[in-house]
């Protein structure tokens, strides 16, 4: 049996490595998306006391610490059973929209965007945020780095930090907005709609006008048809920062709408000897193994899906953006209210500007709120632990719909955490999605080309996960045995350790 392995796979936050099996005839057999780190969150936190959280888990990746920072003091809040004031549930919503911002804006322009930007084809060289700013300009480049200078500044104003933020407390804020840096954060704001415009459009220049590049969106290589799960306000609509989980069937029929405190009775964990990520599914469709439609209970938690799952977006440019998307791919209304859900995998990029550009929408909302500037941002926790079946905090984070759930004992230490991340939300189509592009780019008999092997990688770059947020679990028992099989399955070595 022939092996081709992709190590280390790259433009991604993490480690990873892709390995590829083939038979006898040259064709793919197998592929396993392999993550070999462990951070182990769940299992370290415990015995700490459950306030330190918001900066402890914020630690886990410097890639999104301000949505673990967010569920977190969420968690809190329903833990200590406290219910912060209104101005600073908007304060919080303002870091978290201009967080979506940054970060958006990375994954287009420095990890998924050189593989449509540069092109598949380029260069591995070229592939990258160097290819990307010779490509559209040095001007471009300068505005991408100061679209993230600018939003992580407001991120360190409102949050004490630019990474790693620290006012999110039980009950609230820790720190409120002055009149001076609400009008910083109202220019900040204003551009960042700009910037968001100006990324839709050299979106549908570069990719919608080639049709190289749409035949690929909308080929096969990259189309799974799983279930889509998204937060959704009281209007069904996107929202990042608080709302209803709604999960909707591959055909667009709604399966299920819950409240995140309850997502326990809809989501079941598998492990795999074989990573440290688990591999969440839908509980009452049960793990029926790597494989998408109806009667699998794999789904998917992306910007994608959030759009599948919703009924529109609450800013009127990003809802004009997101109608264009869903009517370009040929999607029709479901029941008259939302469009049917998209399947190709590689829209998923196009969903995430739709995303840029209503953070920046939201983010200009708030900024001009007159509660923003308000000082009353907490109320402070004064009973003992409240929740006896815990507190669960829930967020969408870009990868994904990001829950912590915490346990503490009277004194409010810590008994059990869970953490269900953006990134292991995807797990199982990540692997699906990896498999099926080398199914297609792999065939017996073609040479094998360099650019097969990144359209490969480009399969999971589409969920931009983040391996540091989710590996968690610590699968595995003594003995370790090790199996060595022929092509045909039979045994030729075994090795043991005790």
């Amino acid at each position: 049996m022939k092996r081709i392995s992709i190590d280390p796979i790259t433009r991604l936050e993490g480690h990873g490595r892709i390995e590829i099996f083939l038979d006898d005839a040259g064709g793919v057999e197998n592929v396993y998306f392999q993550v070999p780190e462990l951070r182990g969150f769940e299992q370290f936190c415990v015995g700490r006391q459950a306030e330190e959280m918001p900066v402890i888990t914020n630690r886990i990746c410097g890639v999104c610490p301000e949505a673990h920072h967010m569920a977190s003091a969420k968690a809190l809040d329903a833990l200590f059973g406290v219910e912060p004031p209104p101005a600073a549930k908007k304060v919080r919503e303002l870091l978290y929209s201009a967080f979506y911002v940054t970060d958006h804006t990375t994954h287009f322009y420095a990890l998924g965007g050189p593989d449509f930007i540069v092109g598949p084809d380029a260069p591995p060289s070229e592939r990258n945020l160097l290819g990307v700013i010779r490509k559209v300009g040095v001007d471009i480049g300068k505005q991408v780095i100061a679209c993230r200078r600018r939003n992580h500044e407001i991120i360190r104003m409102l949050g004490g930090r630019p990474i790693h933020p620290v006012a999110g407390l039980p009950g609230g804020w820790s720190r409120p907005v002055t009149e001076e840096e609400r009008q910083f954060i109202e220019k900040a704001a204003r551009e960042n709609v700009e910037f968001a415009l100006f990324s839709l459009q050299a979106f549908d220049d570069i990719v919608l006008k080639n049709s190289g590049y749409l035949d690929l969106v909308v080929s096969d290589t990259y189309l799974h048809r799983t279930y889509s799960m998204g937060m959704v306000d009281a209007n069904n609509q996107v929202n990042f920062y608080d709302g209803q989980i709604r999960v909707i069937d591959p055909d667009g029929k709604e399966f299920a709408k819950y409240h995140p405190r309850d997502y326990a009775e809809h989501i079941a964990e598998r492990v795999e000897s074989w990573s440290y990520l688990k591999f969440p599914y839908l509980k009452k469709v049960g793990w029926k193994g790597f494989t998408d439609g109806v009667d699998s209970g794999v789904y998917s938690a992306t910007p994608l899906t959030r759009l599948n799952v919703s009924e529109g977006m609450p800013t009127p440019r990003a809802q004009e953006a997101f109608e264009r998307l869903f009517e370009t791919l040929g999607s029709k209304k479901v029941e008259g209210r939302r469009y049917a859900p998209v399947h190709h995998r590689l829209a998923t990029h196009w969903a995430r500007l739709v995303e840029l550009l209503y953070a920046a929408e939201r983010m200009l909302e708030l900024a001009t709120d007159p509660e923003i500037t308000s000082p009353d941002l907490r109320n402070i926790p004064t009973g003992p632990v409240v929740a006896p079946l815990g507190g669960v905090g829930c967020v969408e984070a870009p990868r994904g719909t990001l829950t912590h759930h915490y346990f503490a004992d009277e004194r409010g230490v810590l008994t059990k955490v869970n953490l269900v991340v953006g990134t292991t939300n995807n797990h199982a189509p990540i692997s699906m999605s990896i498999k099926r592009a080398a199914q297609k780019l792999i065939q017996p008999g073609r040479p094998l080309k360099e650019s097969d092997l990144n359209m490969i990688e480009m399969a999971f770059r589409v969920y931009d996960p983040c391996m540091s947020c989710a590996t968690h679990t610590l699968p595995g028992q003594m003995p370790l045995i090790v199996d060595v099989r022929d092509s045909a399955g039979a045994l030729i070595q075994s090795v043991r350790k005790d």
